[in-house]
């Protein structure tokens, strides 16, 4: 491990002299490349920094130790030396978890497509807080949403919304929200008082250049239709509205939201590519081993994931057994205790993996 430290290490300084060069800075696309190598390398360049500092510290209060013969000094020198291992082990142990494989998707920006499930209308007032839940996550996190897609209902629910979320590591951090989503809560229109239980789904999908996702003007079936649902004079008067067929795969994707047909044929792209290139990485995890596909499950939009009730104020997430009495607060997309537990279980069962393998 610290050998390949000690080389990324020597990258890093590398590409520090690099980013400096002015004939690099001349050249926008190669330095801006150095830039972003640079910055993936920091946080373990500057972790293991600490870590070899500390190492050194160790080193001079051990020494203390025995060359010392005030008695008192040994005592500080010992209670010294007892906090920097514990520190350098908690360094060590991070530093394991920095040098993890990255998912090549971590950076990019995602495509979230959330639908009303099982449940009837009741689903689809659910579907809307999930979506506004997330809304306010996005808005934490001072990242950008655009709907991309959305069909809702007369009384405020949701029967599909698909959403372009643009921001830092944005991926890195919902990947776990694919999956399906269970609320447990008596209904407005329940007159009796009883609970019932409703689902909808979640998709998280990375968001795919055009490099990685080759589509030819023949793979595509284009389709004009005009918008239908709540909206100005230009619903239903005005073909704006877009349906896209991949004829390779079957995937089909529609977008009504713009007033412009060439706008919602952009977006109606993008969702497409992030459609496709969800299917090509199923594809290949497909081969990847089953220990390693039930860290925190597949992400299979088919698979619960997570519960909310009502009636006891609680969140469960099912995949991690971790249950938190704070509903209201987490539907206000205070997300992150349950995001960086479910980051936390991934990591340990990874290094968990590295270790039996």
């Amino acid at each position: 491990m610290f050998e390949k430290l000690n080389q990324l290490e020597k990258k890093y300084e590398e590409l520090s002299l690099l980013i400096g060069d002015p004939e690099v800075i001349n050249d926008q696309a190669q330095w801006q490349k150095h830039v972003k190598a640079h910055a993936e390398l920091e946080d373990v360049v500057v972790c293991y920094r600490k870590y070899k500092s500390l190492q050194e510290e160790l080193e001079g209060a051990l020494e203390l130790i025995n060359e010392e013969d005030d008695e008192e000094m040994v005592e500080m020198a010992r209670a010294e030396a007892a906090t920097l291992e514990k520190q350098l082990q908690d360094l060590e142990q991070k530093l394991k978890v920095l040098l993890l494989p990255k998912d090549p998707n971590d950076s990019k920006n995602v495509i979230m497509e959330i639908r009303a499930g099982t449940g009837g209308e009741e689903a689809a007032l659910f579907a809307n807080d999930l979506f506004k839940m997330y809304s306010r996550y996005v808005e934490k996190q001072g990242w950008k949403m655009e709907i991309m897609n959305g069909n809702f209902t007369d009384i405020g629910g949701v029967k599909e919304v698909v959403c372009l979320i643009e921001g830092k590591n944005a991926y890195s951090r919902l990947k776990y929200e694919s999956g399906v989503h269970r609320v447990q809560r008596v209904p407005d229109t329940e007159a009796s008082g009883r609970v019932h239980t409703s689902a909808a789904t979640v998709a998280v999908m990375p968001e795919a250049e055009d490099v990685e996702v080759e589509i030819g003007p023949n793979d595509i079936k284009t389709d004009v239709f005009c918008a239908s649902g709540p909206g100005g004079q230009c619903v239903n008067t005005t073909q704006s509205a877009v349906r896209l067929t991949h004829i390779p795969t079957g995937i089909v994707v529609s977008c009504q939201d713009e007033k412009s047909q060439l706008r919602n044929k952009e977006k109606a792209m993008k969702v497409l590519r992030a459609r496709i290139y969800e299917a090509m990485q199923a594809e290949i995890q497909g081969d990847i081993s089953s220990a390693r596909k039930s860290m925190i499950g597949s992400g299979d939009r088919s698979e619960r994931i997570r519960t909310f009730n009502f009636p006891q104020g609680r969140v469960t997430d099912h995949r991690i057994g971790l249950t938190l009495h704070r509903l209201d607060s987490i539907l206000e997309g205070n997300l992150d205790e349950i995001i960086d537990a479910l980051i936390s279980d991934d990591q340990m069962k990874q290094l968990k993996e590295g270790v039996e393998s």
